[in-house]
């Protein structure tokens, strides 16, 4: 569904190696035919057909086992059959990337396979890897440690496809290329950070597998955590990947285990018309699931820069929009001549409408002398409207093609992360806590816009104000 689509847009814009094959390994028996039509499937139905066919000569299939050694073998065999028609043969710059989009549970058979019958110590490695890693602190222990044992950590690529989001790969020079934004990005003048992420559609069948994990593990503990890293990192010491992740692994560490009593859980229910379904209504979710599709935490970032500035990360499914965002609110102008009336904000929007805009007080037009809120706004489709946003997926594969790792997550970021949620997701689920019920399309369950009042200090805006994003 994303990675044949990534990899054919790097092929449309001529970003792909010269010499390259794409070789898709599975368990289902497929003829050259209906590989091509798995893999063009989300393509869209406007693409170019000329680029469709060019693309798909570099794509053969073999289908395997994930834990038969002799169908890895035949892998290998097809590889190194291309790496000879491609005339490679043998050269030590040759790259050969593992991409393991397959359920958690076959992760280190198939790893494991891949060391034992299909690496090759005579070229580059690597080895990509999506999420979960893991379902706790202990399980993504166990599973580092196994594959630590095939593959060195330079090998391994574990992708977070958020991290490879234009407004997310933005924030760094957005805050250390501007001085004015980096002058105020502290707890002297922030008052608070919101980083939230809504879908406007529930699980749609996929309840049963989504009731494993549940809105924490699925979305906060990876995606939003890791865009909390890079808003809150000090300075690192150059763009290279070690002192970037070392930067975002140090926020990690000052952050505090979650406590229950900042936590807010829902679980969505049917529309009242009754048109959306709610999640138990999904035949694979147990009808006493207490899996929650909604969370709002509170974390805390303890050092310098950061202490007493409260961060709010809130995930949902059926909500009313898409949207992703993050909102740092700043604290009231001292001795201001002109009544509190507003806060400023500045506002990432990172998805749908990719936008920066600066939340700000100005004098109304004419002989009024009434304040208004206006904004000083930066919106990606205007203002760069002959560029086409590469898709995040696109975007980190070329990177792992490179070699380049930062933008992906290291073991030890990985560890504090599940440090970070662990016990939480641990309390939920021993106590039984049940989320509180809301309707699907709406904006969450109730108590939720409260929520960020009384437990951060978020202020809403006493003036009439209304962001509308470009169309």
């Amino acid at each position: 569904k994303k990675t044949f689509p990534a990899l054919f847009h790097l092929f449309q814009r001529g970003l792909l190696p010269k010499r390259i094959g794409i070789i898709g390994y599975a368990r289902t028996k497929m003829t050259s035919e209906e590989f091509h039509k798995r893999a063009t499937s989300h393509f869209g139905a406007e693409v170019n057909q000329d680029d469709v066919a060019g693309f798909l000569k570099l794509c053969t299939y073999v289908s395997g086992k994930y834990d038969v050694p002799k169908d890895f073998k035949k892998l290998r065999e097809e590889i190194e059959n291309h790496e000879k028609l491609l005339e490679c043969s043998g050269s030590s710059n040759r790259v050969r990337v593992y991409y393991m989009a397959l359920p958690p549970s076959v992760f280190v058979d198939v790893a494991t396979q891949i060391k034992q019958n299909v690496y090759d110590e005579t070229c580059i490695n690597r080895v990509v890897i999506e999420k979960p890693f893991g379902h706790d602190l202990e399980s993504s222990r166990e599973l580092s440690t196994d594959i630590g044992a095939l593959f060195s950590e330079g090998e391994v690529f574990r992708i977070d496809h958020y991290l490879g989001k234009e407004m997310v790969k933005n924030i760094l020079a957005l805050r250390f290329a501007n001085v004015f934004y980096e002058a105020v990005w502290n707890r002297h003048y922030i008052s608070n950070v919101q980083i939230t992420f809504k879908e406007p559609f529930g699980t749609e069948g996929r309840g049963g597998y989504f009731d494993q994990f549940g809105i924490i593990r699925d979305v906060m503990q990876n995606h939003l955590l890791q865009v909390l890293s890079i808003v809150a990192m000090n300075q690192p010491e150059s763009l290279g990947a070690e002192d970037v992740r070392d930067r975002k692994t140090e926020v990690l560490r000052r952050i505090l285990p979650i406590q229950l009593e900042d936590t807010l859980l829902g679980q969505y229910v049917a529309s009242t018309d009754g048109s959306k379904p709610g999640y138990k209504d999904d035949d694979t979710v147990p009808q006493d699931s207490i899996t929650p599709t909604f969370a709002q935490c509170v974390l805390h970032v303890d050092n310098d820069r950061w202490r007493g500035v409260p961060w709010v990360i809130k995930a949902g499914k059926a909500l009313n929009e898409a949207k992703m965002l993050i909102r740092i609110q700043y604290k009231d102008m001292p001795n201001s001549l002109f009544p509190n009336l507003a806060r400023n904000e500045l506002v990432i929007q990172v998805s749908p409408k990719e936008s920066v805009y600066i939340k700000t007080i100005v004098k109304e037009p004419g002989l009024s002398t009434n304040l208004a809120m206006s904004e000083l706004d930066l919106s990606y489709k205007t203002r760069y409207h002959d560029v086409k946003i590469p898709d995040a997926y696109a975007t980190l594969i070329l990177d792992v093609l490179n070699g380049d790792h930062s933008n992906f997550v290291r073991s030890d970021e990985l560890d504090e992360a599940w440090r970070i949620f662990t016990p939480l997701l641990h309390q939920i689920e021993s106590e039984h806590i049940a989320p509180k019920p809301y309707e699907y399309g709406s904006r969450g369950p109730e108590g939720a816009y409260q929520f960020v009042e009384d437990r951060v200090g978020y202020k809403r805006t006493e003036l009439e104000y209304h962001w509308e994003a470009p169309e």
